[in-house]
């Protein structure tokens, strides 16, 4: 079959239904409106066109369940599903810019909370001692640290955590660009998890991102005798505004805090792991050795 000329790949409907990954969450009450307007114009268009929803399920490749849920508001479209119904319809890419809203509905509400805020912000203080933090984080080592959880996530969560975790990185692509500080743990950079091909993915990543002179890194040595960490993970987010917001497990049970005490009590234990650490240019050649070892 095609549209305009184009193939369209036409699967089953148990290929296409039984995919996790693409439902909506119930107690999400924004992605629910998001999916029920798109599933409504789509089912406007089909109606206003004339067609039956087996002869459009067909012409998109998708089962006639898949399209019922879809129009329904009970699953979420994938962006070719949109595009194809576009071409379908001649709605003239009315239909594929409903593709961003779709997008953004996939990802949880905390990462997309989260995701905004990081958007916001010009300047972040970034340390996590157990995991690389997830903004440097290679899918492969994302996909990894979250196939280890327990209880375990199913397939579809764990797909749509690393999509999550991709789309927070428009933050480095931000113009203009925001102030990054990250604080890594040695353990961290050493740990294998997934095998050694992942960890040297993962080191080479972070050099990478090492390159962008709006991010600094610095590597926390295992041999440090003092380390002011031990309380927990510390993040800082300043916003041209003048205001912040932080959150620790140290601090306020780890809730998001915006008291200007508690703020200041976060960035100091946060400069003092900073001065505790190697400098920037020595946890780049600190990791390029790692890489050289792996």
């Amino acid at each position: 079959m095609s549209v305009n000329g184009e193939a369209v790949r036409v699967t089953t409907e148990t290929d296409q239904t039984d995919e996790p990954g693409w439902e909506v969450d119930p107690d999400d009450d924004w992605a629910l409106a998001v999916v029920a307007t798109v599933g409504r114009q789509l089912r406007l268009r089909r109606e206003a066109a004339g067609m039956r929803v087996g002869d459009f399920a067909v012409a998109v490749g998708y089962g006639d369940d898949l399209v019922y849920k879809i129009e329904s508001g009970k699953r979420i479209p994938r962006p070719e599903y949109l595009d194809t119904a576009d071409a379908l319809f001649n709605a003239e890419g009315l239909i594929s810019a409903m593709k961003e809203d779709v997008k953004k509905v996939r990802y949880p509400k905390k990462v997309r909370d989260l995701a905004q805020m990081e958007g916001r912000a010009v300047e972040l203080q970034l340390y996590d001692p157990l995991n690389i933090h997830g903004l440097l984080q290679h899918p492969e080592y994302a996909r990894t640290l979250l196939s280890m959880r327990r209880p375990a996530y199913s397939a579809g969560e764990v797909e749509q955590f690393i999509a999550a975790r991709v789309a927070r990185k428009a933050i480095f692509e931000r113009d203009p660009a925001p102030e990054l500080s990250f604080i890594l743990e040695e353990w961290t950079l050493r740990r294998p998890l997934g095998g050694r091909a992942v960890l040297r993915a993962q080191l080479e990543h972070l050099l990478e991102a090492r390159r962008l002179r709006n991010i600094e890194l610095q590597v926390m040595p295992m041999e440090r005798d003092e380390h002011a960490g031990v309380d927990g993970s510390i993040e800082v987010l300043k916003f041209d505004d003048g205001s912040a917001i932080g959150r620790s497990p140290a601090v306020a049970n780890g809730r998001p805090v915006y008291d200007l005490k508690q703020l200041r009590i976060l960035e100091l234990r946060y400069g003092i792991i900073r001065s505790q650490a190697l400098t920037p240019r020595e946890s780049t050649a600190f990791i390029e050795q790692l890489l050289g070892e792996a």
